[in-house]
């Protein structure tokens, strides 16, 4: 992103949820505030195909319902303090159904301030258990910006990283998750990443996804990195972590569908890791 701007993908992704609640009825993952943060704005990739915006609309569902699953699992399991990495306009700290559950919010400070003049105008209320941590992944340090804040880096942690780390080199990757593998034993972290696509067999399809490349590089929020799954295994354990599951996203449209939608070549994941005791 480009300093002294919010992040243009974070809205994209809220207005993602938005409209899942809006077309799909929350059916996936329901989001009760994600109209209010939005707005009455256009929809999410309003000049993209249809079907691409299903696909992605869908995604993004997918994703924040694995993710707050995994964190229910934790909390039942004593976790009581969640972060949230490039937070963007996620709502889980204003719809908190964890009582003493903390959570650190941890992003760019412009993309903070931001958000906090949407939920201002939402008439969104922050809670006392919401913390905001500012950092920059590429140029930041994630334990300096914990230790400004209550954290307890004595007692594990459920970290939610979605839609951040394409957008990233892989050296800030490593390094986030080299920071991260540093925390209590029994810490948890799920995270989604991108594995090298093979071009969708539609043309329309196809010619979409590159023009959405372009505009993103044109608002200096490209996408960077992507691994295979055997990349991103042994960065994590390089790292100190032991994965619990790495799921395609066919694999998820499955689960919480119970549809097949057929596997395809590359695209995106999401997985499931903890720091060992």
């Amino acid at each position: 992103m480009q300093n002294g701007q919010p992040s243009r993908t974070a809205l994209s992704a809220a207005r993602y949820r938005a409209d899942h609640q809006d077309l799909e009825g929350g059916r996936i993952f329901r989001d009760p505030l994600a109209r209010a943060i939005v707005g009455d704005t256009e929809p999410g990739g309003a000049t993209m195909p249809e079907e691409m915006r299903r696909r992605m609309r869908l995604f993004i569902a997918l994703r924040s319902r694995y993710a707050e699953d995994a964190l229910a699992a934790a909390v039942a399991g004593g976790t009581a303090q969640a972060i949230v990495l490039g937070a963007g306009l996620d709502t889980l700290a204003y719809r908190n159904p964890h009582p003493g559950l903390r959570v650190f919010e941890i992003d760019h400070p412009d993309t903070q301030a931001w958000k906090r003049e949407r939920l201002a105008a939402a008439g969104i209320e922050i809670p006392a258990s919401v913390t905001y941590a500012p950092t920059d992944f590429e140029h930041g340090n994630l334990d300096t910006a914990l230790a400004a804040t209550s954290f307890d880096r004595s007692r594990p942690a459920f970290v939610i990283w979605l839609g951040v780390s394409i957008y990233l080199t892989r050296a800030a990757v490593a390094e986030t998750l080299h920071r991260l593998g540093r925390l209590a034993p029994g810490t948890r972290v799920v995270l989604d990443y991108g594995e090298p696509t093979v071009p969708d067999p539609n043309p329309e399809l196809r010619a979409a996804m590159e023009q959405r490349r372009q505009q993103l590089a044109a608002i200096g929020e490209s996408w960077i990195s992507y691994f295979t799954p055997a990349d991103m295994a042994d960065l994590l354990h390089d790292n100190g972590f032991r994965i619990e599951e790495d799921a395609p996203a066919a694999t998820l449209a499955a689960r919480y569908l119970n549809i097949e939608v057929g596997e395809r070549a590359g695209g995106p994941h999401l997985i499931r890791a903890r720091v060992p005791a």
